[in-house]
């Protein structure tokens, strides 16, 4: 099991739970970006520098996702790709996309899109406050709780992978 954060779009705060809680429970976190992003460090961290260009950093999260995963991403169509490969996935205000909500999440995504195209202003997101950061921390300990058990259950010690895994 591990943490995939798209970090280019991650508030500091979401980024910093991420690395509290990746070095309390050895699990480890990869945040990938274009850019170098600051104080990404610590024994369970790790910053994947992506060449600079159109969804290089989204391309390495999915070729580091595997099931039992959780992913950290504002982005809805890598989060639907994510979610296409059983990834477990949520945005960093604690939203979840599963296959039941992801498509709704798409056609709105296209939808404002679409209306900022022909000029109409759509509304952005609100600015990331300690709300945002609390329905954030509330749903990631959450998760990462079940995925605990979860692997737990399975028999898996933290970073093994599943023999069907290899390949």
């Amino acid at each position: 099991m591990k943490i995939l954060v798209d970090a280019d779009s991650c508030p500091r705060q979401a980024r910093q739970m991420v690395l509290r809680a990746s070095a309390r429970t050895g699990i480890q976190a990869i945040f990938a970006a274009n850019r170098p992003i600051p104080d990404i460090r610590g024994e369970t961290a790790v910053m994947e520098l992506c060449p600079s260009g159109e969804g290089s950093a989204d391309n390495r999260i999915l070729e580091l996702a595997r099931p039992g995963d959780l992913a950290l991403t504002r982005d809805i169509p890598l989060a639907s790709r994510l979610v296409d490969a059983a990834i477990l996935v949520m945005d960093d205000r604690g939203r979840v996309y599963t296959k039941e909500n992801i498509r709704e999440q798409l056609s709105l995504r296209d939808f404002a899109l679409d209306l900022a195209e022909k000029g109409l202003k759509t509304a952005r997101w609100a600015k990331y406050s300690n709300r945002e950061l609390k329905t954030f921390a509330d749903s990631f300990d959450r998760i990462m709780s079940r995925l605990i058990r979860a692997e737990k259950s399975s028999g898996l010690r933290r970073g093994e992978t599943h023999p069907s895994d290899s390949g």
